[in-house]
Formats: structure tokens, sequence, C-alpha cells
């Protein structure tokens, strides 16, 4: 059984994004390997109260690195640059703990797991003679301007101010051409991730999407398509009402595929009350149903019932929720682009080219419009669900890169 020191600032049982994320990469390969976890305390409690259960705990050997609270603030506000300073010099710490746990114990392969950003590449590429592994990396080169329209002036100063500093960063960051150069193996989070180490490194990456399914025997409970049971066709949009999630799309490509019978379920916090206006002026209020912020539960019944998950966003990583439908055995419509445009593929959705707003209303519409009118189609792919999801489950990623330990250790 190989040993693998993990470097994962963001840890915890029972949450999504980053924390959950690690939690779930560990907890898969510690059915193969032996880890040694380096995390920040902020789920400490969580952390050791769940490893006791887990048949695999004993695998499990976490080591702790506390940030103030003041620091979890800022991670927690996604855009306060003010963390990276922080979190810069807790990676030289895990790199002083990492070389404490190699004093006395054999590590076979480091891995540098999350945050998934390639902007800090943390330091254990600093340490010789063990094989070091990074990723899944999330390195987008950039952010589609196209759809910053509506976003606000400062909004689209931020984007456009960032995609320069990645571009630099690509290209000059010290640290980060030091982590490519000494990586024996970046795992991409994304196709999009391909292509800029391709494009800026010379780099051939595999791809593993950074966040995984969860198998189980679910029933649907309208799962026939078609069926003479429903009288509504039911879209599904799921996420924060922010630019990036270009929840405006999903409102103007439903008055463009009008049918009286066509329902939008929509769930998530945020300003919902000028997405109403605009479903209002467009005619399309009647159809569209406000959930508002609800529980994890809540949105699998919602998904269980759903004809179709549609999911508009133009920047992520992998989204959970994405996964979760393909779990749920719902078809995707979405953008072929980040994390859901390579987990999503013919089998199991459809999906549309990036390119500008306008246009992408259209794509949408039509798309809906074939579905409406094509339901054995839809069932086909729910049926074809049951396959996807095992291939994009945690066991399979983690079977992938436990593959990718054994080949860089025989090199």
């Amino acid at each position: 059984m190989y040993s693998i020191l993990i470097n994962a600032y963001a840890c915890s049982p029972g949450m999504g994004s980053e924390p959950g994320m690690a939690w779930n990469w560990c907890v898969n390969l510690a059915r193969y390997c032996e880890l040694h976890i380096i995390t920040e305390g902020e789920f400490r409690d969580k952390i050791e109260a769940t490893v006791s259960m887990l048949p695999q705990g004993k695998n499990m050997h976490f080591y702790y690195n506390p940030v103030p609270e003041e620091v979890r603030r800022m991670c927690w506000n996604q855009g306060d640059w003010r963390f990276y300073k922080y979190y810069k010099q807790w990676q030289w710490r895990t790199y002083e703990i990492a070389k404490d746990i190699m004093s006395t114990t054999r590590i076979d392969v480091l891995h540098q797991l999350n945050m998934i950003g390639f902007r800090e590449p943390g330091y254990l590429w600093k340490i010789d003679g063990v094989p070091l592994v990074w990723g899944p990396v999330d390195a987008k080169e950039k952010f589609p301007v196209a759809y910053l329209d509506g976003a606000g002036w400062k909004t689209n100063i931020f984007m456009r101010l960032k995609n320069i500093i990645t571009s630099w960063q690509f290209r000059n960051d010290k640290r980060v051409h030091r982590m490519v150069e000494c990586s024996e193996v970046i795992v991409s989070a994304s196709s999009n991730s391909q292509s800029s180490f391709l494009k800026y490194f010379s780099k051939e990456t595999p791809l593993i999407n950074e966040t995984g399914c969860y198998v189980t025997e679910n029933v649907r409970m309208e799962q026939i398509y078609g069926c003479d049971v429903k009288s509504t066709f039911d879209l599904l949009w799921v996420g924060k009402m922010d630019f990036r999630k270009q929840f405006e799309l999903a409102i103007r490509s439903l008055s463009m595929a009008y049918h009286s019978d066509i329902r939008l379920h929509v769930v998530g916090s945020g300003d919902v009350s000028s997405y109403q206006k605009v479903a209002e002026l467009l005619g399309v209020m009647d159809n569209c149903i406000w959930h508002g912020a609800v529980s994890h539960d809540e949105v699998q019944s919602l998904m269980k019932h759903a004809d179709l998950f549609f999911f508009t966003s133009v920047a992520e990583g992998t989204p959970h929720v994405v996964l979760e439908a393909i779990g749920n055995r719902l078809p995707v419509l979405c953008f072929d682009t980040c994390g859901h445009g390579d987990s999503v593929d013919e089998r199991v959705g459809i999906k549309i080219p990036l390119s500008n707003p306008r246009q992408s209303v259209k794509d949408f519409a039509e798309k809906i419009e074939y579905l409406y009118s094509h339901r054995d189609v839809l069932k086909q792919m729910s049926e074809n669900c049951r396959e996807r999801r095992k291939e994009l489950s945690w066991d399979n990623k983690a079977r992938q890169m436990v593959e990718l330990y054994n080949q860089i250790i025989e090199k």
C-alpha cells in the first residue's frame, strides 16, 4: 500500500465546494493508500468524529495547520485578494510540516490537492527525492468577457483585470513555473485547464475533474418521459444568482421556446427581484416557480421530478450540482465549457458553445424546443446516466489517481 502525503488546505466531511471535494478525494483514496493529510484546523472536530467511524479511517492520518478566524473569514469571502498573503504563509508552514513528517515516515508520493486554483502552488516542489502530483488544477485562461454584459462597471473592470493578471501569472510567476517543472504529473480539472498547460508550458496533462458522482440506487418519481402522469415539462435551474451563472439566459431562453406547460423551477439565492422583473417583462412569470434557497434534500427531490437540468454558468470548476443531476438520472443542458462541459457528453445531455448572450439564448431555446418535442430522447439520456455516473464516480476517479501514483512510482 502506497504512502501518500496530501496537502489539502480545505477539507471537511458533510460539505460542498473545496472542503467537500478534498474530503471525498481523501476518503476514496484511503481505500487504496495510506494517507498523511495536512489541512487547516477549522473542521478538526468534524474530521475526527467522522474518521473514527470509517472502515478506511485507519489509513487517514491528519495533521492540522490552523489559521486565525480573521483569515478564515477572508477565505470564505470569495474575491478577497488579501487571503492570498496568508495562504502563501500557510503553504510555507505546511511545507515545513511535510518535511517533519518525512523525517520519520516513508512517503511514496507528494500530492498538492487543494485549493485547486493554479495561482498558489505551495512549496512541496522544494522537496527532493519524492515524486510530486499536482491537481486536479483549475487553470482556465480567462473569463469569457462577452458574458459580462449587464454585470456592472465594477464587475467588468474586476474580471477584465483578473484576465490580464491571469495571463501574466501563467507567463511569469516563478513558483507556478517551478511547480510545473518539478511535478511528475499535473492533473487538469477541465479541458480548459489542459489547454492552458499546453499553451503556456507545453505540458500534456491528464484530465480528471475535481469532483465526482455518488452512485446510489435512487428512483426518479416521474421517470417515464412523455407519459400521461405529468402535465408539465419541468426545467430545473440551481445556483447563486450572480453574473457567472448567467441566469437571465435561462429566462430569455424560456420566453423564446415558449409553451404554456413548460415550468422553470428556480433554486438559489441572490437578487431574485431583478430577475423576476425580467420574467414579467418577457411574459413568462407564470411559467417560473421560485423556490429560493432550499435544503440539499429538497434539491434532490426536485431533480427526481424534473425533465431537464438547465445549467447556464460560463465560469466554474466542476460544479457538483451537475454531477448530482447525472447521479439522479436527470439529463443536462449546459455550455460546453469548464468541468460541466467535460462531464456532460452526448449520452446524457446537450451542450452549446460559448459565443455571446444573444446567440446563446437562440441556441438554448432551440435545444429546449427539440427536447420538448422528443421525450424519447430525454428518456434515453436518463437511462444513459446510469453508466455515466459510474464513470464519474468518486471511486472511479480515486482509482484513476492511484494508477497515476503507480505509474510515477514505477517510473
